[in-house]
């Protein structure tokens, strides 16, 4: 299955250091065994306002992907499966996402004395052939895009989402409430989490978007399909959304994986020499014309000794 995946993390403009951390994992460059062929992808937003949101963040991702060494699971072929828990590799993603909870909430009652104990949002997806098997925790989110449209995403775990679908307030009025920031379940601070689970089923073109709060607050979803909709390979996007991001704002750290499955190979060659020619278009047309200016001074140099002699 071919893959176009590129994440970036960024920690905006308003705070001091970066909490967010993210992890890419493929088969072919790590001892992961859950999948034979895919990616395992990881984010994970650190708390603010609480002790080492940073520290948090990455073990999360490190314990997730650690805890994910396991043989290569099968593909359960049983129809009748009632409990979307208990398909494909979810179950040992849910597991993942416990012991993680379970090891950062006892380095916390160990090591960490006082009220706002470290914390994190921890959001993964492992993409297989023809299935995007997805859990998370927080108000981190994850999108299903086709066609410049979103398929299916995430629900975030955040109070003004809780109040939003409790009736108690409008989703504008969610948009500028302050307590934006505040969720109602992470990984760390208590004993036991509850984890949701997705199984999303993609096609050749789809695009898969993980990110942390610190993009969608401060970008609407249609502003977000607009830049996608214009194209680009996995990391030119990902750059423009965190670019975009800290344009309107940049009020919190920017996380952003991009997966474009099984992109077109002569589009993705076209796109990425167009890239590459961005970032280094400028230095190669400098040592094009000193090589063509010193070659010119060398030959004219030459011909002038030849009339003197």
């Amino acid at each position: 299955m071919k893959l176009d995946i590129a994440g970036l993390s960024d920690k905006g403009r308003k705070k001091e250091k970066n909490e967010d951390f993210f992890g890419i994992f493929r088969t072919e460059s790590t001892d992961i065994k859950l999948f034979e062929d895919g990616a395992l992808l990881i984010v994970a937003d650190g708390l603010g306002g609480h002790i080492a949101g940073d520290v948090a963040s990455k073990l999360a991702v490190s314990l997730i992907k650690d805890i994910l060494k396991e043989e290569p699971w099968q593909e359960n072929q049983n129809d009748e499966i009632k409990d979307l828990r208990d398909e494909g590799p979810l179950p040992l993603l849910r597991e993942a996402f416990l012991k993680a909870n379970e090891s950062i909430y006892k380095t916390n009652k160990d090591l960490v004395k006082g009220s706002r104990p470290m914390g994190t949002t921890a959001l993964s997806a492992i993409i297989v052939p023809g299935k995007i098997y997805i859990a998370n925790v927080g108000d981190s989110r994850a999108y299903h895009i086709r066609n410049g449209e979103i398929l299916e995403y995430t629900e975030d775990h955040s109070w003004i989402d809780e109040q939003v679908k409790q009736g108690l307030m409008s989703r504008s009025e969610a948009e500028k409430d302050i307590r934006k920031h505040v969720v109602t379940r992470c990984i760390g601070t208590h004993a036991d989490i509850e984890v949701d689970v997705y199984r999303w089923h993609p096609v050749s073109g789809d695009i898969l978007l993980l990110c942390t709060d610190g993009l969608t607050n401060m970008v609407p979803d249609s502003q977000i399909l607009e830049l996608i909709r214009k194209g680009g390979t996995a990391g030119e996007i990902a750059q423009k959304l965190v670019n975009l991001a800290n344009e309107t704002g940049g009020k919190d750290n920017i996380t952003v994986i991009i997966a474009i499955i099984e992109p077109k190979l002569l589009q993705q060659f076209f796109l990425k020499t167009r890239f590459f020619w961005r970032k280094h278009g400028k230095n190669i047309l400098k040592v094009i014309f000193l090589l063509t200016y010193g070659l010119i001074c060398g030959t004219l140099g030459y011909l002038l000794r030849g009339l003197i002699k």
